[in-house]
């Protein structure tokens, strides 16, 4: 799984709007409205790479109020429950 988190400036007046339609957008997991020099970021998961654009220039961009997107490619998933596995196996010392 590839995953991808788009950071999308927004036309103010229609954020909600467009936090609703890229979350309804298929290989969108989910949308969240943000604080700071962003409106919303996106997380985009897809199986193979080539779906990337598919999702984010074809779609994405692409929504009425979208300004501009920027996109950042997942090397590596790190959550809580990884953390804590590692410690219970004695791997993170």
């Amino acid at each position: 799984m590839i995953t991808a988190i788009v950071l999308i400036d927004a036309d103010a007046a229609r954020i909600p709007e467009v936090a609703k339609e890229v979350a309804d957008i298929d290989g969108v997991s989910e949308a969240y409205s943000v604080t700071g020099d962003i409106d919303l970021v996106a997380m985009v998961r897809v199986r193979r790479h080539e779906e990337l654009a598919g999702v984010i220039a074809d779609k994405i961009s692409k929504v009425d109020g979208v300004i501009r997107t920027q996109t950042y490619i997942a090397f590596q998933t790190y959550s809580g429950h990884d953390l804590e596995a590692a410690f219970d196996l004695g791997l993170a010392d």
